[in-house]
C-alpha cells in the first residue's frame, strides 16, 4: 500500500438499516411465494371440488383404479387403496365412516357415491369388497377418506 491510498475502510460495510432492509425484502418475497402457492392450492381444491360434485367418474379415473389394482395384484396384495377424497365431502364430514356405521354409504356424495354405486352394481357381485376408512387425522379430526378394494377369498 502506498501512502496515497485514501480509501474509506467503512466503504464495504453495509449499514444495519441496509441489512434490515435486505431481511425485510427476503421475508416479503417469501410471503409472496407462499401466497402464490396457497392460491394455486386453493384453485386446485376448487377445481377438484367442482369436478367431484358436478362431473362423473371419467375413463382416466377408471383406468387409474385398474392400474392400481393391477400393481397390487402383481405385488401379491389382496387389497388396494383405489380412491381418496376429503371427509368434508361426506354429508356428515366422515363421522359414519370413522365410526364404522353400517349406514356410511348414505353419507356419500358426488363421485364417491357414483363409485360406490358402481361397486355395488358391478364389482360386489363378482366377489369384491369395498372398505371405506379415514386415512388421516389432521388436527385430530377426520381428514381424507380412502376406498379400499379387496379381493381376498371370503372367510369361512
Amino acid at each position: 500500500m502506498t501512502g496515497n491510498d485514501k480509501s474509506n475502510p467503512n466503504e464495504d460495510v453495509l449499514s444495519a438499516e441496509a441489512l434490515r432492509k435486505q431481511i425485510l425484502e427476503t421475508q416479503l418475497a417469501d410471503m409472496e411465494r407462499e401466497d402464490k402457492l396457497r392460491d394455486r392450492k386453493r384453485e386446485e381444491l376448487n377445481k377438484f371440488t367442482d369436478e367431484f360434485f358436478h362431473k362423473h367418474v371419467g375413463e382416466q379415473e377408471r383406468t387409474m383404479i385398474r392400474n392400481v389394482v393391477a400393481r397390487a395384484v402383481k405385488e401379491g396384495k389382496m387389497e388396494a387403496l383405489v380412491y381418496t377424497f376429503p371427509s368434508d365431502f361426506c354429508s356428515d364430514s366422515g363421522r359414519a365412516i370413522n365410526n364404522a356405521d353400517p349406514d356410511w354409504p348414505q353419507t356419500l356424495q358426488g363421485k364417491a357415491k357414483e363409485l360406490y354405486d358402481r361397486f355395488k352394481e358391478v364389482a360386489q357381485p363378482q366377489g369384491y369388497r369395498l372398505k371405506a376408512m379415514v386415512i388421516n387425522f389432521p388436527g385430530g379430526v377426520p381428514g381424507d377418506i380412502g376406498f379400499y378394494l379387496n379381493w381376498e377369498p371370503p372367510v369361512t
